[in-house]
């Protein structure tokens, strides 16, 4: 019966010791990796709430990460992380990020939502060799992109605009592979644009301090915005981009001729306003794009009638010379055209009657040329008030 009782023990002492191993095997299963573990700790200690955000409130590291707001796990990894509410209008995130941030080594996504996040972006970031998507924008970074994102070579969207990041652009982000998304727009960057890989779709370096001659683009690129830059030289390279559906190079210094197959292209919005191109415009063919403003510039010659089918045309502050052609009077009428401006040029005829009434959806502005306007229709206040250019300045262009 002694005997029994103490096998009976040993085989409940075995089973209670299998039981155990088992809840630890599986408990470890379920584990978040230790290094990620450390990297979460370090990153809440760094980062914080603004005022009525609650992102942090499920933070307890009590508890499994995993579960974590904004935490996305894949076989015990932290494989993506959105750091702040993601509503909209909601307050995002203060404090800095930290460089345990590039111990998350299966990290394939990292959002930052707008708000204060501060400092500079860790040197670390470079040994996160999933990373496929990179979105901080909307927030205070401060000082230079650092070469080590040039390393991320799985990298497809890079996004860092909004902030205040200076210097210039690392040469080998611009060489990944599979970047498609460049967006830098809205800092204070400087130096010139890097030659871009063939992947690239979107190119948005907008609102920078960026010099230099347009790069070699690669034919894939879709959307193009460098506006308020120091970017100077032709935009001849452009000419191959068939792909082109949005592009804007205003408020820089490009020059030259504005190549004539840019307008062939199947593009919503074509700005290249505010520059210093010259000679006449050549579209070949009709165009459709409904949005072109090539104000402020230095063009010449007659207004092309293949322009009348723009919807929204801002053709103002320019050298034109002629008769407004008879075809943007018609589509205007008929209110197809939305916006007509093409004061402060050189035009010497427009065939409307005094009489005329233009489409309350549909707005013409045609003052200081070589004509006495026929009508008076309402312009932008910062046109002035004088109708008609001196006869002295007419004389000499003509």
């Amino acid at each position: 019966m002694e005997l029994e009782t103490i096998g009976f023990g040993f085989t409940m002492r075995k089973v209670l010791f299998v039981m155990l191993v088992l809840q630890k095997v599986v408990w470890t299963e379920t584990m978040l990796d230790p290094l990620d573990f450390l990297s979460l700790q370090a990153l809440r200690k760094s980062l914080d709430d603004m005022p009525g955000s609650k992102f942090f409130k499920s933070w307890d590291f009590s508890s499994d990460p995993c579960g974590f707001s904004g935490v996305l796990c894949d076989s015990n990894r932290v494989v993506a992380l959105n750091l702040g509410d993601s509503s909209a209008g909601a307050p995002g995130l203060k404090g800095k990020l930290d460089g345990a941030l590039g111990c998350l080594g299966a990290l394939v996504e990292l959002t930052v939502v707008p708000g204060q996040v501060s400092g500079s972006i860790p040197e670390t970031m470079g040994q996160l060799k999933e990373l496929q998507f990179m979105g901080i924008s909307k927030n205070f970074l401060s000082g230079r992109i650092p070469p080590c994102l040039g390393s991320l070579t799985k990298l497809q969207t890079l996004d860092l605009s909004f902030n205040q990041l200076v210097g210039s652009i690392p040469k080998g982000i611009g060489q990944l592979p599979t970047l498609s998304n460049l967006i830098l727009g809205h800092n204070k960057l400087s130096g010139p644009i890097p030659t871009c890989t063939s992947s690239l779709r979107r190119l948005d370096l907008k609102h920078n301090g960026l010099s230099g001659t347009l790069p070699s683009l690669p034919n894939s690129v879709q959307y193009v915005s460098l506006a308020n830059n120091l970017l100077s030289g032709s935009i001849d390279e452009l000419s191959g981009l068939q792909q082109l559906s949005y592009l804007d190079l205003s408020f820089n210094q490009f020059s030259g001729s504005i190549p004539g197959a840019l307008f062939s292209f199947k593009m919503t919005s074509l700005f290249l306003q505010r520059n210093s191109f010259s000679g006449s415009v050549n579209p070949q063919g009709q165009v459709m794009i409904p949005n072109v403003d090539l104000s402020f510039n230095f063009l010449t010659g007659p207004i092309p009638s293949s322009l009348a089918y723009v919807q929204n045309l801002y053709l103002n502050n320019n050298h034109f010379t002629g008769a407004v052609p008879s075809e943007f009077i018609d589509r205007l009428l008929s209110a197809n055209i939305q916006v007509l401006y093409i004061q402060h040029n050189y035009l010497t005829q427009i065939t409307l009657k005094p009489s005329t009434m233009i489409p309350l959806t549909s707005s013409l502005c045609i003052q200081y040329n070589c004509m006495v306007p026929p009508i008076q229709p309402p312009c932008p206040f910062k046109v002035g008030k004088q109708k008609k250019r001196p006869t002295y300045q007419c004389n000499y262009m003509g």
